[in-house]
């Protein structure tokens, strides 16, 4: 039943963060689209970069890793999950399961990395994330 909890957070996470892009990408300001953009190269370039700028704060970088935190379990039922923006600014979710109970942490990552010290399996989704 705890698992099915876990992992009903991290899909939901998961969902929220797409979301949150997705809306990034659609949501746009009244007056704008393509009778909005301008005819010349130099104005076009313009849209370019600022859509580049919109989306450098998106959560693209992710990577998950499934363990077993205790030896006398399987199944790695545990596990650490990298959500990242391209300047590696972002959170690191890991959820430790054990027999009687399980345990959710969340650290924030700042440039790659984290303030608070990494377990070997955070380290190893940090580095599974980035490009």
């Amino acid at each position: 039943m705890e698992i099915l909890a876990v992992l009903a957070l991290a899909a939901a996470l998961l969902a929220l963060g797409l979301a949150v892009v997705a809306l990034r990408r659609t949501a746009a300001p009244r007056g704008t689209g393509v009778d909005a953009l301008p005819e010349d190269v130099h104005g076009l370039r313009q849209e370019v970069a600022a859509l580049r700028s919109e989306g450098a704060d998106a959560l693209r970088h992710l990577a998950v890793v499934r363990y077993d935190a205790f030896g006398d379990m399987g199944g790695h039922l545990s596990w650490s999950v990298a959500l990242l923006d391209t300047s590696g600014d972002g959170v690191v979710l890991t959820s430790i399961h054990g027999r009687s109970d399980s345990r959710t942490y969340a650290k924030s990552i700042s440039g790659w990395s984290c303030e608070q010290q990494l377990s070997p399996e955070e380290l190893e989704a940090l580095e599974h994330a980035r490009p």
